[in-house]
């Protein structure tokens, strides 16, 4: 997620500037050949290009609109999950009681019940990061190094220090069942509702308040599947791929109805066409791109849900809730980027 307030033109020419440089030479060659070469013939009536340019504007707004969409809910879906953990965090410190236990047995109970929630957290985060083939599968330049700096501070993983071999086990066969469990995160939830139904048992959890807190965890599995939703069905191909195919069309009619009407305006005409038609081309593709890298906010770039600072934000209330001191710091935005 972008947190500075204004792009600079610096971060614009980072993220679009080398599409200048084919559209400034494809208006050149245009150009050259209407002036120099005496090829009038490549000029084509402006009213069609600018009925294409139209439609195409109109398409792609609605494109970038559906992008938006899918980035706002996935955005929507992280926050009703903070909410759902700070409840849970809530739920687990006042509902878990027994007089009869130690006051240490207690605490070990509702540290494993927070740990493992902690857990469940950054294994969702990983799995939505998996990338889909209609991603972009390799981190653009301008995000990888904020990636390569990310990892370099133990940004990622952060859930092996709150599932350990021992409690894998306590409802698996072996390590080798939990590694092979196509779906990790739904894992933690079902141990998270064995464990409750054994407090329960053991008296240790009223049974109205367990299914409150059963209630709770359907509420993750509710959050876990919208956000696989997203991820797992893309913006449909037809209108993500035509959008491009009708850009590429206009950008490549556009020089041959522009060049005879610059021509108009007597010898130096022909080469205003160059930078205005590379501005109007330029913006078209920066249109097409802001939609294309905002359908998918699960690919780590940094324009999607920030979801390893929402991670930490969590992370850091319920341990708070636990009321431990060793707080680990929250995740910072790098070049004016939060991951």
């Amino acid at each position: 997620m972008l947190v500075r307030k204004n792009i600079t033109l610096k971060g614009i020419f980072e993220f679009a500037g080398h599409h200048i440089w084919w559209l400034s030479t494809y208006m050149l060659i245009v150009s050259v050949l209407y002036k120099v070469a005496g090829w009038h013939w490549i000029s084509i009536p402006w009213l069609p290009v600018s009925l294409i340019g139209t439609a195409v504007a109109f398409y792609v707004g609605f494109k970038n609109n559906q992008s938006y969409d899918r980035i706002w809910e996935a955005r929507k879906i992280w926050g009703a999950i903070v909410n759902s953990s700070r409840s849970w965090g809530a739920m687990v410190d006042a509902f878990i009681k027994n007089k009869e236990l130690p006051d240490e047995e207690i605490r070990q109970i509702k540290t494993k019940l927070i740990y493992r929630h902690i857990a469940w957290l950054y294994i969702l985060r990983e799995q939505l990061l998996v990338p889909a083939p209609w991603e972009h599968i390799n981190l653009n330049h301008l995000f990888r190094k904020i990636a390569v700096r990310r990892r370099e501070q133990g940004g990622l993983g952060l859930f092996k220090d709150y599932l350990t071999e021992k409690q894998k086990g306590k409802y698996f066969a072996d390590a080798g069942q939990w590694e092979s469990a196509t779906n990790k995160a739904t894992q933690i939830i079902r141990l998270q509702s064995h464990l409750l139904a054994d407090l329960e048992e053991k008296e240790c959890l009223h049974m109205r308040k367990q299914l409150d807190m059963q209630k709770i965890l359907g509420d993750f599995y509710d959050h876990q599947g919208r956000a696989e939703r997203i991820k797992r069905f893309p913006l449909p191909r037809q209108y993500a791929n035509l959008s491009f195919i009708f850009n590429c069309i206009f950008i490549f009619l556009l020089p041959l109805g522009t060049v005879a009407e610059f021509a108009k305006h007597g010898e130096v005409g022909v080469w205003l066409m160059i930078p205005f038609g590379t501005l109007v081309g330029w913006i078209y593709v920066v249109m097409e791109l802001i939609g294309d890298y905002s359908e998918n906010p699960f690919e780590g770039f940094g324009t999607d849900v920030p979801m390893l600072s929402i991670c930490r934000t969590i992370e850091i209330d319920l341990l708070q809730m636990l009321e431990e001191t060793d707080l680990p710091k929250p995740i910072q935005a790098i070049n004016d980027v939060l991951m």
